[in-house]
């Protein structure tokens, strides 16, 4: 794998909080925004011309849904947005494990094949941590790590989500929480924040 701006690991929320159609929701949101020339030029406009995506889906368990893919150009940002389309729900409904998923995703970050200039956990969600380990150990372990966690805080049924990832969940250099109010909201919200941290310092 070639060196890259930024190794993002996206941790997309698939506990029993989120429905069926919420779900599908999220995926073709995540799918849309890479289909974005914004979101493909961001992922391609630092220093080495090129991002690493991977993507975990998670409630109790955790898995791996996409492996590490390459956005290097537009067909690199349409082939991750067809693997985004492709992706079943691999995890059963459950509680919210919030830190388990983040200690999850910086485990993926480190077996990273290549070097990247950043590392970064975007989690979307729209509850917090309720089941297994705290996320805020697994924050400040990221942080020591180098590694910047970021959140997407969807209000539709917890409206102080924002003040808990803010204090709980984001860490590191440059890290934000954004929020949207719903899942309708899902694909707009998340195409303004993959710009945001896909840009990093750039977006100053």
């Amino acid at each position: 794998m070639r060196d890259v701006d930024i190794a993002l690991c996206l941790a997309v929320d698939a506990s029993s909080s989120v429905d069926h159609d919420e779900f599908g929701l999220m995926m073709v949101g995540l799918a849309e925004a890479f289909r974005d020339p914004l979101v493909a030029a961001a992922a391609t406009g630092g220093p080495r011309g090129a991002a690493v995506v991977s993507v975990i889906l998670w409630s109790v368990t955790q898995e791996v849904a996409v492996p590490w893919m390459l956005v290097a150009d537009d067909s690199g940002a349409a082939a991750l947005a067809e693997a985004l389309d492709a992706v079943p729900r691999l995890v059963p409904p459950g509680a919210t494990a919030l830190g388990e998923a983040m200690r999850a995703a910086l485990a993926l970050l480190a077996e990273f094949p290549g070097q990247a200039a950043r590392l970064v956990i975007d989690v979307s969600g729209d509850g917090a941590g309720n089941a297994g380990i705290p996320s805020a150990p697994v924050r400040d372990a990221a942080v020591r790590a180098g590694v910047t966690v970021n959140g997407l805080a969807v209000v539709n049924e917890e409206p102080d989500l924002p003040a808990y990832y803010a204090a709980e969940v984001i860490g590191g250099p440059g890290s934000f929480v954004m929020e949207c109010r719903d899942y309708a909201e899902f694909t707009e919200a998340i195409r303004r924040k993959l710009v945001r941290e896909l840009r990093g310092a750039l977006t100053a």
